[in-house]
């Protein structure tokens, strides 16, 4: 078979990404126009291309604002489309919140409210709770990006510190009708968790954000510890009548990518297995397992046959301990790389289907049997830099870096294990 590695796991990830495009998966989640007006919030990376979507396919009247990363924008005639920090809040999103808040004031039962959520929305939608600084929400949201903390654990104290988030934002859009439209970031899809759940409720209490607090040891001010422990920053519950007008539509999924991905390599006669969509914890454990794996198939044929691709999604994490330039793909691969120690015919590619890769300029980068060695041969050392958290300048190096520029669109890490 003649194959081209790098060029196939290219297109694998490309496929992923056109799966879940707002343009694809929007329409057909769009509700009928109301009888009033119809107003469009939203935010996350994929906001502005959730927004056009809207404008190219929508027949009524239209207005809106949405927030998205910079340079994440889209060319939007009605819905304002305004840029601000991301994985950090600043003040253009706290700004954008703020005036979102205002927008939805006033509005009718026979109004609807159209909110476009995806994954990046926790810190673009930045309304601190009263008595919570934008200063202290940004120490506190980068303490718990270093620490350590699942998605699910970061949003459960973002959303406590709010006055947006954990449906703060469809109370006050009452009475009108909102229906939320969201493209998954989260493993396992659960609505209230993408961009911390501005328009569902909240199961999660302060005692739990508090846990959270707890088991990451993050300190916070005493002021934002004593509203946590008040319960005076409580968000709604499942079961409040104020959301039983409202409807959400999870419209675009990691398992969506995986499935598009996995058709693409069967069309290039590769056989794909799905290992999992919503795969959690550290990203250089995560590479351990699938590097045991892939030798398994490469050295036994179990538990499958060669040529293969194993495909595999979700969120992990990366406790930072040193002072390297990351990413949690670019850890994972480095953590792979070292664990195959150059095993013949495994190769690799690992992105996250945002185009970027934690903070960086990249979205992931590729892995050939040969990466160590080849970097071996520059000075560099893989475990050194893996302990550095320096996956970014390993791959960069090298010249294995993807760099795709912003996606808009975002359902979390897509990674392909080639085993020829």
């Amino acid at each position: 078979m003649s194959l081209d590695p790098r060029r196939f796991l290219l297109d694998l990830y490309q496929a992923a990404l056109g799966a879940v495009s707002a343009e694809k998966c929007l329409p057909a989640f769009l509700p009928a126009p109301p009888k009033g007006r119809t107003l469009v919030i939203g935010a996350g990376k994929g906001a502005a291309a959730m927004a056009k979507a809207v404008e190219d396919h929508w027949p009524g009247e239209l207005s809106g604002l949405v927030v998205t990363r910079y340079h994440h924008g889209a060319d939007c005639k009605r819905i304002e489309v305004v840029e601000a920090s991301h994985p950090v809040p600043d003040a253009a999103g706290q700004r954008a919140a703020q005036r979102m808040l205002d927008m939805v004031q006033g509005m009718t039962e026979d109004d609807l409210v159209l909110c476009l959520i995806s994954g990046g929305g926790s810190a673009l939608l930045a309304a601190p709770a009263e008595g919570v600084s934008l200063s202290e929400k940004q120490a506190i949201n980068k303490a718990l990006l270093k620490s350590g903390a699942n998605i699910g654990e970061m949003n459960c104290v973002r959303k406590h510190l709010s006055a947006i988030k954990g449906g703060r934002l469809a109370l006050a859009c009452a009475p009108a009708r909102v229906v939320t439209l969201l493209i998954s970031d989260v493993p396992g899809d659960d609505p209230g968790v993408i961009a911390s759940g501005p328009t569902l409720p909240d199961p999660t209490t302060c005692a739990d954000a508090l846990a959270v607090l707890k088991k990451y040891a993050i300190e916070v001010p005493p002021h934002v510890r004593a509203l946590l422990e008040s319960g005076a920053v409580e968000t709604p519950k499942p079961g409040d009548e104020r959301f039983a007008r409202n409807s959400h539509h999870v419209m675009a999924t990691a398992q969506m990518a995986l499935e598009a991905a996995a058709e693409a390599a069967r069309k290039a006669g590769i056989t794909p297995y799905i290992l999992s969509d919503d795969m959690e914890g550290e990203a250089r454990d995560i590479g351990m397992a699938h590097a045991a794996l892939a030798r398994q198939v490469a050295r036994r044929g179990q538990p499958f046959a060669k040529p293969c691709v194993i495909l595999s999604g979700g969120e992990t994490t990366v406790t930072v301990r040193g002072n390297g330039r990351g990413g949690r793909n670019a850890e994972f691969l480095l953590s792979l790389a070292i664990a195959l120690n150059g095993e013949p015919g495994v190769h690799a590619i690992a992105c996250d289907t945002d185009g970027i890769d934690g903070s960086e300029d990249n979205a992931g980068a590729l892995l050939a049997p040969d990466s160590v060695e080849r970097a071996a041969q520059q000075g560099m050392r893989a475990k050194s830099m893996l302990e550095n958290n320096d996956g970014y300048g390993f791959f960069s190096a090298l010249g294995d870096l993807v760099v795709s520029g912003p996606t808009r669109t975002n359902v979390n890490d897509f990674r392909a294990v080639l085993v020829l």
